[in-house]
């Protein structure tokens, strides 16, 4: 499942794009709206239940999606959710919280 799954395409064959779309051999270009996404209140935090997981050196969230949620697409879940959208902004020691369901992680987000 995509946070892309529930949004309309557009497709682009307007005329300015003629020179990217010849350089990448396509006839079409399928754009997807930006989504609009809520940060969770202090409130719908505490409605959920989460697992605290101490960041250590090695880890990556597309690992951790996979182990909490079986797979590893949900990457981006524990990303939003700890407000830290890159791993870069996670150092060792740094305490996460991870959702347990996916189901009302993905609620509380707004998707």
């Amino acid at each position: 499942m995509s946070r892309y799954d529930d949004d309309d395409t557009i497709v682009n064959a307007n005329a300015y794009y003629a020179s990217l779309r010849r350089k990448r051999g396509v006839k079409r270009i399928i754009q997807y709206p930006t989504p609009i996404m809520y940060n969770p209140t202090p409130a719908a935090r505490a409605s959920i239940n989460t697992s605290t997981h101490l960041w250590v050196y090695g880890d990556r969230f597309y690992k951790l999606a996979d182990t909490y949620y079986g797979d590893a697409r949900y990457w981006w879940v524990i990303a939003w959710y700890n407000g830290r959208p890159t791993e870069v902004d996670v150092a060792p020691g740094d305490v996460l919280e991870i959702p347990v369901s996916i189901e009302d992680a993905l609620n509380i987000l707004g998707v």
